[in-house]
């Protein structure tokens, strides 16, 4: 229950305890005592609204776990904790993994971003070059801001489906931000599969050499 909790708020929103009911599918009861014991735990975060109380994770770090204990289960298994059978397919594809980009998708684009030697690994992290800055610069997204914010500036994230890592923290979120405001990709209604534009389709290949 607290497994299907947590993969729910894989899609970076906040949810009332109501809400969370209906997706593990238990009384209000049982997952007021569950979200307590994440909230306890530092795993969840609550804020109140007016009437309403909304949990989210505590930070990022939660986020990648939960992505990453997915590698540890069979595929067939993973099938039953996602959305439905028919999104399998474009959770798989492209998906957001809580802030940035995931899936077939994310991971090309972090392969591209090493091959054009625009990042760098660094152990368990990213590390930008001198060319990346300028890079990022001209899409509009500021390296010495996002080293400033009080979080991994960008870390390596496995991709469950691809077993594969992506790219995450600061920059993989500003990334996919990006993205979304500049009209290349957009959301699907009640799911993490990301549809990419026709706009989109022609940066993807611009920037990246990725034919979609």
């Amino acid at each position: 229950m607290r497994a299907t909790v947590l993969w729910s708020l894989l899609d970076g929103k906040a949810y009332t305890a109501t809400e969370l009911a209906i997706v593990a599918d238990v009384s209000p009861q049982s997952i007021s005592m569950h979200l307590n014991k994440l909230v306890k735990e530092n795993l969840l975060t609550v804020e109140s609204q007016g009437r309403h109380r909304y949990y989210r994770f505590s930070k990022p770090e939660v986020a990648y776990v939960i992505e990453a204990m997915a590698n540890l289960l069979p595929a067939d298994k993973m099938n039953g904790i996602h959305e439905s059978t028919n999104s399998i397919n474009g959770i798989k594809y492209c998906r957001t993994c809580y802030d940035h980009l995931a899936g077939k998708i994310g991971v090309a684009i972090t392969e591209q971003l090493l091959k054009q030697k625009i990042i760098l690994v660094d152990e368990k992290q990213y590390a930008i070059t001198s060319k990346g800055t300028k890079w990022f610069m001209e899409m509009g997204i500021s390296i010495s801001k996002l080293e400033c914010k009080r979080r991994v500036f960008a870390r390596q994230c496995l991709d469950w489906s691809e077993r594969r890592h992506h790219l995450a923290g600061a920059l993989g979120a500003a990334l996919l931000t990006k993205m979304f405001d500049s009209g290349w990709i957009r959301k699907t209604k009640g799911s993490r599969a990301i549809i990419i534009t026709s706009k989109g389709q022609t940066q993807l290949y611009k920037k990246f050499k990725l034919i979609i």
